[in-house]
């Protein structure tokens, strides 16, 4: 099993914590193999498994339980004759109407530790933020690292662990241990149902098609700058008309899904947030593969977003950075610690290392920074910024912390 270990850090110190441990991220990224690691973890540390009660919404057998009340009727039937502390798992509880009105009340009523997931990043805002409001903590997850993938393959006895297999089918967990013909297909199965479930559903979308191009715009211009009136020129192009604001309320919704992230830019000289274009990367590059295709064409591009995820994944709160007229793909902050990064496929022509490095020259400040290829062997560090190969960032954590 891949212990997820980025993630089990966090939650094994918070095991009998008060808090409310909430697990949020895109559908199908591992959350409910999460909840069954953090049961195994509680065994190994001496819980009756009778007091571990996993309830996952999207299993057929709880379909009935649809609102808060059916929930509290369930959770009681369930915990009857119990001894001792419980252990409350809710897997997708979005499918439960107002079930934050419950949640908090368990704590009440029962000596017991609560973990819940859900697909949409809006799982705590509203009603959930008055009602927990103090008494709850977020674990993002995210699809497989690089290193998790190679982990996954290597206690399956998968033979193909290459960088190049990663570049172009991505980390979502199913998609590892499927067959090559496989992998894109099922990527698109996948995608179809985050679109349905977690944006047209959820918040009754009646034009399919006009949300469908914008999605198809967005993957084909990850890490681009873009504004929404390009995407109304786009979608001119196949004679659909519309607002601004629709297009706004749209690329919410793909972030609340947590299939999009958006990246904003940050004066350095200034600290301020401009309000002008902004970047978009998804939360993993094999969707743009089956989707639009190209990676491998696009390389430069799905490096960007790789290397995104990953400082995500890793805590880094992250920015664009502009400097006079120049642009510093990441500028990273987290909590004293500052650090700016280039990514790029290759430095080995000296007019892609002058192109690299002179925005990060720029900057007169002593924080690390760092331009992050690809392809080169050679180390091109100079004038105090250091040069990374990527596979060896995304597989060495201590290289920039």
């Amino acid at each position: 099993m891949v212990k997820r270990e980025i993630y089990m850090k966090k939650i094994s110190k918070l095991i009998d914590n008060e808090l409310i441990k909430v697990i949020t991220g895109v559908r199908r990224c591992g959350k409910s193999y999460m909840l069954k690691l953090i049961r195994e973890e509680l065994i190994k540390r001496g819980i009756n498994k009778n007091n571990i009660i996993l309830i996952n919404f999207e299993d057929p057998s709880f379909n009935n339980v649809e609102n808060t009340r059916e929930l509290d009727l369930l959770v009681k039937e369930l915990v009857h004759d119990l001894e001792g502390k419980i252990y409350l798992f809710f897997d997708e509880i979005q499918n439960v109407d107002q079930w934050e009105k419950s949640i908090n009340g368990y704590k009440i009523i029962y000596d017991c530790d609560i973990y819940i997931t859900g697909s949409n990043s809006n799982l705590l805002s509203g009603e959930l933020a008055t009602h927990l409001t103090g008494r709850y903590i977020e674990i993002k997850m995210k699809p497989f690292s690089f290193n998790e993938y190679l982990e996954f393959n290597e206690e399956n006895n998968i033979p193909t662990s290459s960088f190049e297999e990663y570049l172009k089918f991505g980390g979502m967990p199913i998609v590892l241990s499927l067959d090559e013909d496989y992998k894109l297909e099922y990527l698109k199965d996948l995608f179809n149902s985050i679109f349905t479930k977690d944006i047209v559903n959820r918040h009754n979308i009646r034009d399919f098609g006009l949300l469908s191009r914008l999605v198809t715009f967005i993957l084909d211009n990850v890490g681009k700058t873009f504004s929404a009136q390009s995407i109304v020129e786009y979608l001119e192009q196949y004679n659909i008309t519309i607002c601004r604001k629709t297009i706004y309320n749209y690329l919410k919704y793909l972030e609340e899904a947590c299939f999009i992230y958006k990246l904003q830019r940050m004066d350095l000289e200034g600290k301020n947030i401009l309000k002008l274009e902004e970047k978009y990367y998804v939360v993993d590059h094999g969707f743009c593969q089956a989707m639009v295709g190209r990676n491998e064409k696009n390389i430069g591009i799905i490096l960007e977003n790789i290397v995104f995820i990953e400082l995500l994944r890793r805590d880094w709160d992250v920015k664009i950075g502009k400097i006079d007229n120049f642009e510093i793909d990441f500028a990273c902050r987290k909590f004293d610690k500052t650090i700016y990064i280039q990514v790029t496929y290759s430095l080995s022509h000296e007019e892609t290392r002058e192109r690299e490095f002179r925005p990060l020259l720029k900057v007169q400040d002593n924080f690390p920074k760092y331009v992050i290829s690809y392809y080169d062997n050679v180390d091109f560090s100079r004038d105090g910024i250091i040069h990374l190969n990527l596979v060896d960032f995304l597989k060495d954590y201590s290289l920039i912390e």
